[in-house]
C-alpha cells in the first residue's frame, strides 16, 4: 500500500490510519486527524497561513533565502 500525505498539513499518512473524506462532487481528501479535517472543511482555513503545518513552513523557508540574496 502507499503512503498518503494529509491534504492539511502535509505529514505521511500510514496504511489503515487516517480520515478519508469525500466532497459531494467526488473529491477525496485524506487526513492524518480530526484536527486537520476540522480545520480544512469546517473552519476554512489554508494550510499555507497555518504554522504548524508543512506548506507554511517551505513557504518561510522560501522567504528567508530569498531575502538572503
Amino acid at each position: 500500500m502507499a503512503i498518503r500525505n494529509c491534504n492539511f498539513c502535509g505529514t505521511q499518512i500510514e496504511p489503515g490510519t487516517g480520515i478519508l473524506y469525500v466532497r459531494k462532487d467526488g473529491n477525496t481528501m485524506n487526513f492524518c486527524s480530526r484536527k486537520c479535517q476540522v480545520n480544512m472543511v469546517q473552519m476554512k482555513r489554508v494550510p499555507r497561513r497555518v504554522k504548524w503545518t508543512n506548506e507554511y513552513h517551505s513557504i518561510k523557508e522560501m522567504k528567508k533565502q530569498s531575502s538572503k540574496n
